[in-house]
């Protein structure tokens, strides 16, 4: 075998007679995606025996040997680092993570390490198969830095193409927890309306006119009254930057320790600052999906974390 490469074989079933390559070996060979096996077909990375096939849409008669070469995924540009993780649930085309509040996502302007990406690589390394060719988690949602609680990270391409079609068709289970100002009139309800940039403050996310920005839909209930606050449950029908956090405010609740979308009473603010709770009252509570690859059903839930049981106990009637 080639330094560097590995190579898969794929048997195609009966059932493939008529099929598109592509289609065929992306049934076969479940961690790989479609399009990056078109694009190992195109780059001449397939054979048939002694004969090398580079058309992706070659059709498949059923019972023909391919042998799929495939290079070792490329070093992430970004540096693992061992920052600790606690794990809900993984294996080997997944990871749930229980994201602690200050802990930024992704690497960007400002924060280049100390991510979850960067900690994923550490705790990953060796069971990356590559996104797209380059070995890295596959980042298909995001939580704000200092929102707590649940994401999901894919380890394969396969696992990252099935996860993100979920999410686009909005059918991730995704509730938080939040503590807002005031308690909400009705109790429990549906928000829906168009979220973008704010036109004033390119910093931060509005509701807009219909027809601008994206539609942000997010059922709440009330799940505790509290003084002068309640705790609420939010479901999320989409996922828009920010969107929790400008509904609620958009309804004249926001989320106590929001330092961009709510103006705290004096005396809120003499809490906070008593309790040290320096960030918005919301934590990632529950997340369920279909496994992208087994088809299981999987769902998960995390308390919220001590800051926010804190202020909590601090505000209960």
């Amino acid at each position: 075998m080639e330094t560097g490469v590995s190579v898969k074989t794929a048997v195609m079933p009966p059932e493939a007679a008529g099929w598109r390559l592509d289609r065929a070996l992306a049934a076969t060979l479940p961690t790989l995606s479609r399009e990056r096996l078109k694009a190992l077909i195109s780059a001449g990375h397939v054979t048939q025996g002694d004969t090398l096939v580079r058309d992706p849409a070659t059709k498949i008669r059923g019972g023909e040997t391919f042998a799929v070469a495939i290079p070792d995924p490329r070093p992430a540009h970004n540096v693992a680092q061992d920052i600790a993780l606690e794990i809900a649930f993984e294996d080997e085309h997944l990871i749930v993570v229980d994201k602690p509040a200050g802990l930024v996502v992704h690497p960007a302007a400002g924060n280049l390490d100390g991510t979850l990406v960067n900690a994923l690589l550490h705790h990953c390394a060796g069971s990356l198969s590559g996104i797209g060719g380059v070995e890295r988690p596959g980042i298909v949602h995001r939580i704000d830095k200092d929102t707590s609680g649940l994401m999901i990270a894919a380890k394969t391409d396969r696992a990252h193409v099935g996860l993100a079609a979920q999410f686009a068709k909005h059918t991730i289970d995704r509730r938080y927890k939040a503590i807002v100002a005031g308690r909400p009139m009705p109790a429990a309800g549906r928000i829906e309306n168009w979220i973008g940039r704010s036109t004033t403050n390119r910093k931060k996310m509005a509701v807009l006119s219909e027809g601008h920005g994206k539609r942000a839909v997010t059922h709440y209930r009330t799940v505790t009254p509290l003084d002068g606050a309640a705790m609420v449950e939010c479901r999320l029908e989409t996922g828009r930057t920010h969107q929790v956090r400008v509904h609620m405010a958009s309804i004249g609740h926001p989320l106590l320790g929001d330092p961009v979308y709510a103006r705290a009473r004096p005396e809120r603010r003499e809490l906070l600052a008593r309790l040290g709770f320096e960030r918005q009252a919301l934590h990632a509570a529950v997340l369920g999906f279909i496994h992208p690859i087994t088809s299981q059903a999987l769902s998960f839930e995390s308390d919220i974390p001590q800051d926010m049981q804190h202020l909590f106990n601090e505000l209960v009637i």
